[in-house]
């Protein structure tokens, strides 16, 4: 029997609202209406919950969290429960009193999404004008005093100007950036074709990160969230299932990770109906993977089963329909040739044109990718 640790981190999904479309959204493609997310009374007993049972930190995330217009209370019971809060924004929306009021509610830091250094590949990755909105938010948490990080999801459009992306970390002050490869999960996996990296991309990107780790040493951290897919190694999902941390979706519905709503039959529980204690320990849900028992060969037998806890489950499922089969992404797997076809497609002789972005509720748009040459 798997020993259960209790969780120490709480993804708050407020809002899958969100005034972005971005092209590599990680949310389910069914996405929570406004009329069934959480009251602030329901989401302030998750957070007392959450505290009794170890979480220490919360993101409070979506969609985008500030068209709650409960979010000030939301962040004062968080952090009156004893969590750490930080924010993740577009920062639309994001104006000095507003910020102003969540600073003393209590909020901690902020982690503000940037999609491209260049302000209409930026647009156009997202969907919506927005570059002027983040550079206000970068600007308002700066003068705050508040801690700044910049998650920056990578993918083939803008890998090649990740210098420029580093270089606007700077500029605007932040401490961190998070360098997160597309997972394609949800309606990133719609647009997977034109998202997807080449290798050449990848090895250059990852050559450049660590020639500026030491000129970045003391002054800003760079978080390399690997491209699975194209590097063959199965990342260590949420640390393992149902291990570290737990997604609460906006209508209270529990998970192990935030893509787990794709996954057919596994019966996740709601905070409406149990607490979150149940859910960690003993529900169906959170022992559907946990441990080693549910492996199938190679994981059975394979000594990076506690690295990578046989990858990710989400991950399998989408590209294999089974849950259970080891993740594709691993060069062990017996399924790896459906992600190596992937990405050898992507690494031809000739320049290749990606597919058009396909937006939330939208018509597919002409084509907006560069070419991609070898």
């Amino acid at each position: 029997m798997t020993r259960i640790e209790p969780p120490w981190a709480l993804l708050a999904e407020l809002s899958h609202g969100c005034p972005l479309h971005c092209v590599y959204c990680s949310n389910p493609v069914e996405l929570i209406g406004r009329s069934n997310e959480l009251t602030t009374k329901q989401w302030a007993d998750v957070f007392r919950q959450a505290a009794d049972l170890g979480v220490v930190q919360s993101h409070l995330s979506g969609g985008e969290p500030l068209l709650r217009r409960d979010l000030t209370e939301i962040v004062a019971a968080a952090d009156g429960a004893g969590i750490h809060t930080q924010l993740v924004t577009s920062g639309v929306g994001l104006h000095e009193k507003r910020l102003a009021a969540l600073v003393a509610a209590g909020l901690r830091s902020v982690q503000l999404s940037v999609q491209h250094a260049d302000p209409a590949a930026s647009e156009r990755i997202a969907g919506a004008r927005s570059f002027a909105a983040k550079v206000r938010a970068a600007r308002l948490v700066r003068e705050a005093d508040l801690p700044l990080g910049l998650n920056v999801v990578l993918h083939r459009d803008n890998l090649d100007s990740l210098d420029a992306l580093i270089e606007l970390g700077l500029a605007w002050g932040a401490e961190r950036i998070e360098l997160a490869n597309t997972q394609f999960y949800g309606w990133a996996l719609r647009n997977r074709d034109a998202l997807l990296p080449d290798r050449r991309q990848i090895a250059d990107a990852v050559a450049r990160v660590e020639r500026w780790r030491p000129r970045l040493a003391g002054r800003m951290d760079l978080v390399w969230v690997v491209p699975d897919y194209v590097d063959g190694k199965a990342k260590p999902c949420m640390g393992g299932w149902g291990a570290l941390s737990l997604t609460v979706a906006p209508d209270g519905t529990v998970y192990p990770c935030p893509a787990a709503a794709a996954l057919p039959g596994l019966d996740a529980p709601n905070v409406k109906d149990h607490s979150l204690e149940w859910i960690w320990r003993d529900s169906t849900a959170f022992n559907a993977y946990r441990g080693e028992e549910w492996m199938q060969e190679p994981c059975r037998g394979c000594e990076l089963r506690t690295q990578d806890f046989g990858g990710c489950r989400c991950q399998a499922y989408a590209l294999t329909g089974d849950a259970t089969r080891t993740d594709p992404v691993c060069s062990l797997a017996p399924d790896h040739a459906l992600v190596r076809d992937l990405v050898d497609r992507t690494h031809l002789p000739e320049p290749v044109v990606a597919p058009a972005y396909v937006y939330r509720a939208q018509q597919p748009t002409p084509t907006v990718s560069a070419p991609v040459s070898s």
